[in-house]
């Protein structure tokens, strides 16, 4: 199977390259990006855990919408903001 080229998504106000149809868990796994929020009670970082949409762990801003990250394929000209930047 060939992999569709790389499309261009926004993750707090920088740009990621990565492959259309993957999850945006996935993409930002693989950029890279392992934290996108931190714990209530103790502030420490957290990322995706399940990746099948169960924990909810990964729940994020995916174009002015609050989802799963892991539940949501990548488009091009998506903007993503976690709950940790940077």
């Amino acid at each position: 199977m060939i992999r569709p080229g790389l499309v261009t998504i926004r993750v707090d106000g920088r740009d990621v390259a990565t492959h259309p149809g993957e999850s945006v868990a996935a993409a930002l796994w693989a950029a890279g990006i392992r934290s996108v929020r931190r714990s209530a009670v103790r502030a420490e970082p957290r990322g995706a855990f399940c990746f099948m949409g169960v924990c909810q762990e990964c729940v994020m801003s995916i174009d002015g919408k609050r989802r799963p990250a892991c539940q949501e394929p990548v488009r091009p000209g998506m903007t993503i903001e976690t709950e940790i930047s940077g």
